[in-house]
């Protein structure tokens, strides 16, 4: 009773009731807020203050930008859906729509710059639509409730995993790819999942909180594979699964020289060892034969069996990750 008083408490303002509708709908800065509301930057951040302060609102920091989202639980969510329609709250709509197609002009802008080199390797394995199809046959066998993408990267893997998990959190050190990867999730009407900086060697989410973790193409940039591998499985739920997803051995040495590549692919039985290093159990590895490399899909699980209803794993992932 105590937190429902101090939300409605909290919302018994105009510009909160707006800021709470516009925080439903993604995760923001507050210069993105402060274009929609069409305030000071000053009083929007003195709402958000208050709105944080009553649970409805997190804030979490990415380098020199402060973003909000609406928190975890169902408190925030219960309140938005009471909303009535307003004038005020469909032209917050418009302009939020304005500042979701910058956001995708500036990733776009970062996208066209890198696609040339993206391509070159490309060109070297399968398509990418036939390792989509694998994942997402994996996904769609055990459909997890929460999933952690390590290395997001554009956010493609939280996009292809978004009709079968209930809550997926993406993680990178890359400040230009997490603008991407929020840009894309916006234009694909994501909102279920969230982007955070992070390292993969230390990720910002508490152990045992994920069932499905990812490391997409990420493992052959990495100094340290194994802690990265270490470091997946402790942040995976009993019983819940890693998938990582990169390239066998290969020769192409080009792709160390010219794309930063440390790793020229991985051979089953290193992966296998890292993982039972790890506290996993090895699953079977699917693999898919480009043109001259490999690409790999290898599965381990962590001991023990998921206690949890999809809807309380979820909360679990969402409040791990706060």
């Amino acid at each position: 009773m105590a937190a429902w008083l101090d939300a409605l408490r909290a919302v018994a303002e105009p510009t909160r009731v707006r800021l709470l509708a516009i925080c439903a709908a993604g995760e923001w800065t507050v210069s993105e807020l402060t274009q929609v509301i069409g305030q000071s930057q000053p009083r929007v951040s003195r709402h958000l203050k208050v709105l944080a302060d009553a649970g409805l609102l997190e804030r979490f920091r990415e380098g020199a930008w402060v973003f909000y989202r609406l928190a975890p639980g169902a408190l925030g969510r219960a309140l938005v859906e009471l909303l009535p329609p307003a004038a005020e709250l469909a032209a917050d709509r418009r302009r939020l729509d304005a500042v979701r197609l910058e956001r995708q002009r500036r990733a776009q802008a970062y996208f066209d710059g890198q696609a040339a080199a993206w391509e070159q390797v490309r060109a070297l394995t399968v398509g990418d639509a036939e390792v989509d199809a694998a994942i997402r046959a994996l996904l769609r066998e055990e459909p997890p409730s929460s999933l952690i993408d390590i290395g997001t990267g554009t956010g493609h893997m939280l996009r292809l995993a978004a009709p079968v998990v209930e809550f997926g959190l993406g993680i990178d050190l890359s400040l230009d790819m997490l603008s991407v990867a929020r840009a894309n999730l916006d234009l694909a009407g994501v909102s279920h999942c969230q982007l955070r900086h992070g390292d993969m060697y230390q990720l910002p989410v508490a152990d045992r909180a994920f069932d499905c973790a990812i490391l997409h193409q990420v493992l052959h940039f990495a100094a340290e594979p194994a802690a990265a591998i270490r470091e997946a499985a402790r942040v995976l739920a009993p019983g819940g699964r890693l998938i990582v997803v990169d390239l066998a051995p290969h020769g192409v040495e080009r792709l160390r020289e010219e794309f930063a590549h440390r790793r020229l692919g991985f051979a089953d039985d290193e992966i296998e060892a890292w993982v039972r290093a790890a506290g996993l159990v090895p699953g079977q590895a699917r693999r898919l034969a480009g043109k001259v490399a490999t690409i790999v899909l290898w599965q381990a699980r962590a001991a023990g069996a998921v206690g949890q209803t999809r809807a309380e794993a979820a909360l679990t992932a969402r409040s791990a990750a706060a």
